[in-house]
């Protein structure tokens, strides 16, 4: 199972080889500069081999990963038991956790921005590194909640700390990695967050086993120590200077404004659906409308999460550009609709033939999961001002929180209530938006060029007038590299 917001993402969370001498290399003037040499950068680039690697060569990606699996261990280890702790241990309802969670993740999804324009201010490794603590210390305090309120409080600093923490490090990759490495990169850290989600999940397990008080508040302690952990591991990575000049007077809307970034991000957000799809929707279809086992909902998770964990970097391989990410993303949606469909089939099956064709739709869904979630990493970045990419990222990694909030009643009414008829439907929403990524990217990279060069302009002290500058030349190359934008397939 992915994790987009936290890895890459974002990411979250948040990816290869180098685009150099392929085909998509037309491209880069839609795209932000690569590593030009300037301080803040990574010294070393990888090569194609090792890139090619489940573990990131020595040096920044590597420590970039082992901060990814510290904090992903704590955190699979507070998804495990964080229901049961708050409503068996402090005494929650239910309903009422669901509500805080709800509250929480919604403020968490807004002010992921503003962080990430912080990020982009005063420098992301020192951004990262405080959220980090920040996210470690909201985990703590869950220790000491003892009511609704204090519960909600303590939730909305740890969504919005985890949103934050996100779009800075994204900006930090940002920084450290040159932009034909990074989907690559991003694939491994995804492997890496699965690894540690695994790993914390069965510490989770142990806890859940022993059913005491002692082994919540231990899992609890281990999240928040993952933290502090992870943000030791960041600062040991390279410092890089702060990007963001600013928004201008009167347009504090920022990437709000950028019409094209947000037309896909809300396509990638309609893509994302497939998270809530396999940690809710699939049991809920397996359990409600088939015949099969009820533990192949396990068996399901595990396949998701050990296919990611072995293949999304191959997967991410070929996407190097914003033609292959478009390419991938249109793969995905028809691969999705595939296995929406063999999913729809298993319905009135024996057990073990609703089995099979369930274990068939999740390999689809897996394939087309790792395809989606390459394709976006780089839109992502590619498409965003190079001194503005905190912003940018905290703005697309919002997509993970709606699709999470409102997928749970989207899903629930199309598989549950509707059966095959929303199978079909889903799939062919998730077609039709992988489809419209296409032109909705050739005009993010042709319409921002202008957009991006008229801020320039405006904060040019050599322009004070605020003088419209050439059209065509693309200001998401940001001041070091000035190309231009290239059509997108």
């Amino acid at each position: 199972m992915t994790n987009d917001a936290a890895a890459v993402e974002p990411g979250t969370p948040g990816t290869g080889t180098s685009g150099t001498g392929t085909p998509d290399a037309a491209l880069v003037g839609a795209s932000r500069a690569v590593g030009d040499g300037s301080p803040g950068r990574a010294g070393r680039t990888a090569s194609p081999g090792r890139v090619g690697h489940l573990v990131p060569p020595a040096g920044p990606r590597r420590v970039l990963a082992l901060a990814q699996l510290s904090n992903s261990v704590g955190d699979g280890a507070y998804y495990v038991t964080s229901a049961l702790y708050f409503t068996h241990v402090v005494g929650l309802p239910a309903g009422r956790v669901g509500l805080g969670l709800t509250v929480a993740w919604a403020i968490g999804s807004l002010v992921g921005v503003p962080l990430g324009r912080l990020a982009d201010r005063r420098g992301p490794r020192g951004t990262a590194v405080l959220l980090a603590l920040a996210t470690g210390l909201a985990v703590a305090s869950f220790l000491v909640v003892r009511g609704f309120l204090p519960f909600v409080l303590a939730a909305c600093a740890y969504a919005s700390a985890q949103s934050g923490l996100a779009a800075a490090r994204q900006a930090l990759l940002a920084g450290l990695i040159p932009a034909g490495e990074r989907t690559g990169l991003l694939a491994h850290l995804q492997s890496t967050l699965n690894a540690g989600l695994a790993v914390g999940a069965g510490l989770g397990g142990l806890a859940l086993h022993a059913g005491s008080r002692a082994a919540y508040l231990g899992v609890f302690a281990v999240d928040a120590v993952s933290f502090l952990l992870c943000a030791a591991l960041l600062l040991r990575l390279p410092s890089v200077a702060p990007t963001a000049t600013g928004v201008r007077r009167g347009h504090g809307l920022g990437v709000l404004r950028d019409r094209p970034y947000a037309l896909v991000t809300l396509l990638n957000t309609v893509l994302l659906l497939r998270m809530p799809l396999l940690s809710l929707g699939i049991p809920l279809w397996i359990t409600e409308r088939t015949d099969a086992p009820a533990w192949l909902v396990s068996a399901l998770f595990v396949l998701n999460t050990g296919a990611v964990m072995l293949f999304q970097v191959r997967m991410a391989r070929g996407v190097t550009g914003l033609t292959t990410a478009t390419r991938a993303i249109r793969v995905s949606g028809v691969v999705m609709l595939a296995s929406c469909a063999v999913f729809a089939l298993s319905s009135g099956l024996s057990p073990w033939g609703a089995a099979g064709i369930l274990v068939l739709g999740a390999v689809l869904q897996v394939v087309a999961e790792m395809k989606q979630s390459a394709g976006s990493w780089q839109l992502a970045f590619d498409l965003a001002p190079a001194d503005r990419t905190g912003e940018y990222q905290g703005f697309f990694g919002t997509g993970v929180t709606v699709a999470r909030t409102l997928g749970p009643l989207v899903l629930t009414a199309l598989l549950v209530d509707w059966g095959t008829p929303g199978w079909l439907l889903l799939g062919g929403l998730m077609l039709a938006a992988s489809y419209g990524m296409g032109p909705a990217t050739k005009w993010a990279a042709t319409r921002g060029a202008v957009t991006a060069q008229d801020d320039q302009d405006q904060q040019d002290p050599h322009n004070p007038q605020g003088q419209q500058g050439d059209p065509n030349r693309s200001g998401r190359q940001g001041a070091a590299e000035v190309r231009q934008p290239a059509p997108v397939s």
